[in-house]
């Protein structure tokens, strides 16, 4: 499932893997979120409904440029630095490394999250 990520004039490629999350997550496009910073690590944004978790692991390994769901806050994040194992987080898919750094700013900033077409 091929995503793009608007950011003002950028447009960032990305990808969903196939599993339950990630398929209602790309259900719900197109969705435009608010992007902010949370610790050095990652960008968050609070979604409009919880995601089906059927199936998914317990536990989720980000990675640099991994797009994930945190199931206990409800919310995607996007990895700008790879971090530990973590309860509750489900990978949906992953950011094309070059497209990440139109990500890596300070600060708030909205994003369109679309079907790639």
């Amino acid at each position: 499932m091929n995503i793009t990520i608007k950011a003002g004039e950028k447009e960032i490629a990305a990808i969903l893997q196939d599993n339950a999350a990630a398929r209602d997550f790309f259900s719900r496009l197109p969705l435009t979120l608010v992007l902010e910073d949370y610790g050095d690590t990652e960008k968050i944004s609070y979604l409009p409904d919880k995601l089906s978790t059927s199936g998914a692991p317990a536990m989720g390994q980000p990675f640099r440029g991994a797009i994930a769901y945190y199931v206990p806050w409800g919310n995607l994040c996007i990895f700008r630095k790879a971090f530990g194992p973590s309860g509750g987080l489900v990978i949906l898919g992953s950011v094309d490394g070059e497209g990440l750094k139109a990500l890596d700013v300070p600060g708030k900033f909205r994003v369109t999250i679309d079907v790639k077409r």
